[in-house]
């Protein structure tokens, strides 16, 4: 069994692969003081390149958690979200209501993707 870590940290790997499958660390916008858009935007660039990264890409996004401060960014969030992900490659997801480690930061996402082989 290999397990493969990526961006090791004392708290948390950026990118852990094991078994074709990558998880990503959650993942937050690289402004915390834009605005929902731009936040969800620049959240889903650090996404991509993680995912470049690992070896995979949004079409193998198997799974999507995405942590919301508030559900009423609930629309504009998924603006942002349906124009990014590639149209018939809907992960499972799940979005909820959550205190995000910043009061800053108005999302957060966790990702588990397959293996681009």
């Amino acid at each position: 069994m290999t397990i493969t870590r990526l961006d090791v940290g004392t708290r948390m790997s950026s990118i852990v692969i094991h078994n074709n499958t990558v998880y990503l660390c959650g993942q937050v916008a690289k402004d915390k003081f834009s605005n929902i858009e731009t936040q969800t935007s620049t959240m889903l660039n650090e996404v991509d390149a993680l995912l470049a990264q690992a070896g995979s890409n949004r079409e193998h996004i198997l799974s999507a958690t995405i942590y919301l401060k508030d559900m009423g960014d609930y629309d504009a969030m998924n603006q942002v979200w349906d124009q990014w992900l590639p149209q018939g490659h809907a992960p499972a997801r799940a979005c909820v209501q959550a205190a995000i480690a910043e009061p800053e930061y108005l999302v957060e996402i966790s990702v588990i993707a397959a293996l681009a082989n």
